[in-house]
This record gives structure tokens, C-alpha cells and sequence, in this order.
């Protein structure tokens, strides 16, 4: 099988930090994390070289002719964001689409995929302080502005700067398996998962202190024991806040609800138990804290859109002196 094609469009004025996201994430190579090697390949809307905001220029090796086999399309920002789309780019974003590339917008790149008219109808998001405009300007669109990452299948719109890495971060989860991206979350020191429904504004970790060292130990100790009842009331007495204070804080530090975190996390546990053993179902959602098969299969469905069973199919790697099903070696 051929190596995954990855274009991301550089355009003049574009953010270094902006483009930099996806070639974080898929610019090197990660094959020892799980990954298959990439063909990344970063394209420019113009000829010629590619001048930044931060006063770098850039030499872009590809034109937008990179976009006619790429598996993913990723828009990592925008420009001129009232302007008509020109239209090379345009019928390149279409054509890649119709043929059935994920297509991506990270931040103001979902104004870009919006003109191409790939989101009529559909759900997006962007950066929080333009979601007033994307509505304004495309009132077709069902525009999020609470959320960190928005995924319709074959298109993927994220928030703002940091939500850039997260949507990446999912990709990577939904193609290639929960293990492979927890490496490559701690290769490059990222948060391991965070949720597409958390919201934008999530607090900044908090300056270290007995109370706050005792909030980090209380969470670390619930994902330790995932298996475990976790009580809000218990987690909130093991943090030494009332449950009140205790969910206000969950909530401005996570961007979610306790509960949802929690589900969360049994999830990715779940996953990784999936692809990792061959333990019975039953196993895996007692392990998980699920409590039982069926409790397991309902939160899959829910949050990923896909059963244990198929998700093993897709994602299990082999264990010696064990048969199972293949290995996700390629786009899915």
C-alpha cells in the first residue's frame, strides 16, 4: 500500500505557528509510534515564495496539484475571510472531496472550506471570536462556538491555535487507533485526548499549590482505577473541595462535565484494551469501568460511531501466539 498523501495549503501572509500544527503532527516521521509513514506535503495557493505574518518567507515545494490524490486536505488557517474563494483553489478542494478526501479546517481554514460550499447544511466551528462572522457570512452553516473540534465524517473544522492540535490529535485517534496516538501525544507533549465537545474556553493550568496539587492527585488517581466506582462526591472529598467548588473548577479547567470526562477516559482505556489483548468483551468493560458489554457498546456508539467488536476488527495489533483480526496499517 502507498504511504497516506497529507496536504496542507500554505498561502502568502499565513502564521508559521498555523502551519507548523499539522506538520507537527504529520511532517515527521512516526513509524516507531505506531503511525505509517506519511507522504506530507505542504502546497501554496500562490506561485512563488510563500511570505509569513511573522516576517519569514517560505520556499513551498508542491502547488495546489498536490491536493488531486491526498488523503487529507488540511486548511491550517485563512486570509480575506469576506473574499470569494479563487477558484483554483476552490475546484481543488471539490474535487477532493467528491473523490472522498477528509477534508480539514483548522481555525479560520474552516472560512476557506465554507467558501468552497463543502459545509452547507452541515455543523463547523472556528476560532471563538469569528464565529459571529462565519454565521454572518454563511448562515447555511450550523456554527459552533463552544466547541473545540467539529467532525462530519469527511470534514473536520477546529477551533482556535491550541484546538489546531487537538483536532490533529483526533485524527490521527480515529484513523490509526487510540495507542498510536496517546505515543505521539507524549512524544510531542501534548494532552493525550481531549474531547471535540470541550469547550473553548478551558482555564490555564493553575500555578502549582497544595489545593491544586491535591485536584491533579485526585484525577490521576481516578484514571489509575478506572475500573473503580468514581463518585463526584468522593473525587470532590479526595480533592478536598466541596462538590460544588469541586465541579466549578472541573469545569473551568476541562471545558466538560465530570461525568463526561470520566466516560471519557473509560473509553480510551477501553480502546487501548481493544487493540492491545484479546480479552473477552465482558473483560474489557469490566476493566474499563463499564460494568458490562452492553454499557460498553452504548458509550462506543455514542462517542465513536462504531462497536467494540469493529473496532478490534480495525485496530487490534497482533499478539504472539494469538490470532486476531488486521491491523490498521492505512487510511480507514
Amino acid at each position: 500500500m502507498r504511504n497516506p498523501i497529507i496536504a496542507a495549503v500554505a498561502f502568502d501572509g499565513i502564521s508559521p505557528f498555523h502551519l507548523s500544527v499539522p506538520c507537527l503532527v504529520f511532517g515527521a516521521d512516526r513509524t516507531k509510534l505506531g503511525l505509517p509513514r506519511f507522504d506530507f506535503r505542504v502546497c501554496a495557493v500562490e506561485q512563488g515564495p510563500i511570505h509569513t505574518d511573522a516576517g519569514l518567507s517560505i520556499s513551498v515545494p508542491h502547488d495546489l496539484s498536490a491536493l488531486d490524490d491526498a488523503d487529507i486536505v488540511i486548511i491550517p488557517s485563512w486570509k480575506d475571510l469576506d473574499a470569494p474563494l479563487a477558484a483554483p483553489l476552490k475546484q481543488a478542494l471539490e474535487r477532493a472531496h467528491e473523490r472522498g478526501a477528509l477534508i480539514v479546517g483548522l481555525c479560520l481554514g474552516t472560512f476557506a472550506i465554507a467558501a468552497a460550499g463543502l459545509l452547507a447544511g452541515r455543523k463547523a466551528t472556528t476560532h471563538w471570536a469569528y464565529t459571529d462572522q462565519l454565521k454572518a457570512l454563511h448562515p447555511d452553516i450550523a456554527v459552533d462556538a463552544d466547541v473545540l473540534y467539529v467532525d462530519e465524517g469527511d470534514i473536520v473544522t477546529s477551533a482556535g491555535v491550541a484546538a489546531g492540535l487537538d483536532c490533529c490529535l483526533h485524527i490521527v485517534r480515529a484513523r490509526y487507533g487510540a495507542e498510536a496516538a496517546l505515543r505521539l501525544a507524549r512524544h510531542v507533549v501534548l494532552s493525550p485526548h481531549r474531547q471535540g465537545g470541550q469547550a473553548q474556553f478551558i482555564e490555564r493550568p493553575l500555578a502549582p499549590t497544595p489545593s491544586v496539587d491535591r485536584f491533579a492527585k485526585a484525577l490521576d488517581d481516578v484514571r489509575a482505577t478506572l475500573g473503580e466506582t468514581h463518585s463526584l462526591d468522593n473525587v470532590a472529598e479526595a480533592a478536598g473541595l466541596t462538590r460544588r467548588t469541586f465541579t466549578r473548577r472541573f469545569q473551568k479547567t476541562t471545558g466538560t462535565s465530570f461525568g463526561d470526562w470520566l466516560a471519557d477516559q473509560r473509553v480510551a482505556l477501553a480502546q487501548r484494551l481493544l487493540e492491545q489483548t484479546d480479552k473477552s468483551m465482558d473483560m474489557v468493560a469490566f476493566e474499563a469501568g463499564f460494568g458490562s458489554a452492553t454499557s460498553l457498546r452504548q458509550h462506543f456508539a455514542a462517542r465513536l460511531k462504531t462497536s467494540p467488536m469493529q473496532y478490534r476488527r480495525e485496530f487490534s495489533r497482533p499478539i504472539p501466539g494469538k490470532v486476531l483480526s488486521g491491523f490498521a496499517s492505512g487510511i480507514a
